[in-house]
């Protein structure tokens, strides 16, 4: 949609180097509403003018990042997931829509079995934790993530939403098999893309989301499904399920490392592009 109003227009007009006309307006309009409150309706009118100057000025300031190409989700501080509001930094990955997908199909799948133990590996933002607690408030869920500094964006985040998760500063790639320690449910969403894939993806994301969530080895590029699917096996209560979501480009040697782990049960699920992008393991 366009505008009359000429601020409007002036501040979408500067990312069409960065976005198409219809993108460029949608972000805009996004950043407006969740930050200043301003609806659709008060920037095709005079909503903007009726900011106060230094308001003004600081929306001026963030539409200037947008140009160089900084995500609106940093910009703005948070990101809509599953239906609620998360915190995010440069500490975390933006929550995705393919990992809202595989959060719908874990609920769905597990279903009335109610899990007691969920644990969730590489929590990042905390987002599948979170999305987790609410479909399951009985249940105990804890966190994993290595980064400190996500760590704390992730407690902010089960504050905000009102969840109970238990966070611990664990390595996924190492993760040690307390006494005592079993689970019903494990979610991850690790670390897949490998470094030739890099030239093909979004500046938007290889330029300012942390490579410590993306990237894998070129050598090793399952080593997290591998880490995370011995601990599952040793740690699962029988029947108790893991899900990954996945890079389709490894799905068929992700299903044999893990037949070779000991899963039987192994379901393949499709993205809803089509792309083998999630998978759900039961422990026999």
């Amino acid at each position: 949609m366009t505008s009359n109003n000429p601020e409007y227009g002036t501040l979408w007009r500067s990312l069409l180097h960065r976005y198409d006309a219809g993108e460029a307006q949608a972000v805009v309009r996004l950043l407006c509403e969740r930050v200043y409150g301003l609806s659709l309706a008060d920037l095709l009118t005079d909503g903007l003018c009726r900011l106060p100057e230094a308001r003004r000025q600081e929306l001026a300031a963030q539409v200037d990042r947008l140009a160089q190409g900084e995500p609106v989700q940093y910009v703005m501080g948070e990101a809509s997931f599953c239906g609620r509001w998360y915190r995010v930094s440069p500490a975390v990955l933006i929550p995705r829509p393919e990992t809202a997908e595989l959060c719908r199909w874990v609920v769905g799948r597990v279903g009335e079995s109610t899990p007691r133990r969920i644990l969730d590996v590489g929590t990042g933002s905390g987002c599948i934790a979170c999305t987790m607690a609410a479909a399951f408030p009985g249940a105990a869920t804890v966190a994993w993530d290595i980064s400190d500094e996500a760590l704390a964006v992730a407690r902010d985040n089960a504050r905000d939403n009102a969840v109970s998760v238990t966070f611990e500063r664990r390595d996924a790639l190492a993760p040690e098999v307390r006494s005592g320690e079993t689970w019903d449910l494990i979610v991850s969403n690790p670390p897949y893309i490998a470094p030739d894939e890099q030239p093909l993806m979004e500046p938007l994301v290889v330029d300012h989301e942390p490579h410590q969530a993306l990237f894998v080895p070129e050598d090793r590029p399952l080593c997290f499904y591998e880490a995370i699917g011995r601990y599952s096996r040793q740690t699962l209560t029988r029947g108790g399920s893991l899900f990954f979501e996945i890079n389709p480009r490894y799905a068929d040697d992700l299903c044999r490392l893990m037949a070779d782990e000991g899963f039987s049960d192994i379901i393949l699920q499709s993205d809803q592009y089509g792309r083998q992008r999630f998978l759900h393991l039961l422990q026999p």
